[in-house]
């Protein structure tokens, strides 16, 4: 009996393994398989290289092949009870913003510009631009708008990107930066120097006012005494975007704290506070997560998994 059935599997291998040499073989040079298979073979090609195009954005980016497909596949998961947060919604759009990106572009970049005129007409009052100087100023102000607008769209259509990320770049593209290198080579003698000073001065004014915002928001949470609320505004301002090691004013004085090399904001106020500040700090940040997590909740989202713990001085 065993040898009947070894004898059968192996004549069943053995024909099985005969058919796929047969059919491995190359048919007759010029038949009709022949041509077949080589037809065959250049749509299964042109099928592939179809595929990749379709999977990428003109950009690039690899991507979900169509804006129906994202919203198919939230659909589903709200369906099914899958997790739905608003970093997925975004992705889901990611296509179409590519597809618009150019007009996005330019919807920014007239945003920008529209301060173009004001702060052309600013600096001019103040420092007594020529009309070369003034459209020098003009063209590089139009230019920075399309560079900040270019970046802010490349930051939207680039995979990883997410909502938290486009909320922070928001704030931080602006089409100002670089006035004070610009002007530094166009002004020269007293004018120079005035601007320098202005600059210097309008600066200082913008980081005391983010500080002391920040100390009285950290201090209604967590009752800071005078010392702690000395080395929280050091901290404040040196973290604040428009710092300049160069900037001396009450508050900020060398001996005083500030953000250690890879330090960030949040652990310098913790180390800087009693272990029950702490826990109230904490508590706020908890807090917050919870409420977040409810609201996104009541439209059927959740927050996403490597959410932060939201800043508490952040509103």
């Amino acid at each position: 009996m065993r040898y009947a059935l070894a004898l059968s599997l192996g004549i069943l291998v053995g024909g099985v393994g005969a058919t796929l040499f047969i059919q491995s073989m190359p048919p007759p040079v010029g038949s009709a398989e022949e041509r077949a298979g080589k037809l065959e073979a250049e749509l299964k090609h042109a099928n592939s290289r179809l595929a990749v195009y379709e999977l990428k954005d003109p950009r690039g980016h690899q991507a979900r092949k169509t804006l129906a497909d994202g919203a198919r596949l939230i659909a589903e998961n709200i369906r099914d009870g899958k997790p739905v947060s608003p970093d997925d919604l975004f992705r889901a759009t990611q296509p179409l913003i590519r597809d618009f990106s150019p007009l996005l572009d330019r919807i920014r970049v007239k945003e920008l510009q529209r301060q173009t005129d004001t702060k052309v007409g600013e600096l001019t009052r103040k420092y007594s631009l020529n009309p070369a100087q003034q459209e020098a100023l003009t063209k590089w102000l139009n230019q920075n708008a399309e560079d900040a607008a270019k970046r802010y769209t490349n930051l939207l259509t680039q995979e990883g990107t997410r909502v938290d990320d486009i909320g922070k770049a928001s704030a931080e593209f602006r089409a100002d930066d670089g006035l004070a290198t610009f002007m530094e080579r166009t002004l020269t003698g007293d004018k120079l120097k005035e601007f320098q000073s202005d600059h210097m001065l309008e600066k200082v004014s913008k980081v005391q006012e983010e500080a002391d915002m920040k100390v009285t928001r950290l201090d209604s949470i967590v009752h800071l005494d005078d010392s702690q609320r000395g080395a929280a505004f050091a901290v404040m301002a040196r973290g604040a975007r428009d710092f300049d090691p160069a900037m001396q004013f009450e508050g900020l004085g060398v001996e005083r704290g500030g953000l250690a090399t890879g330090q960030s904001r949040q652990d310098a106020i913790l180390a800087m506070l009693k272990p029950e500040q702490q826990k109230a700090y904490q508590a706020e940040q908890e807090k917050r997560r919870a409420t977040a997590q409810r609201e996104m909740e009541s439209i059927g989202l959740t927050l996403p998994a490597d959410w932060h713990a939201s800043d508490p001085l952040d509103f």
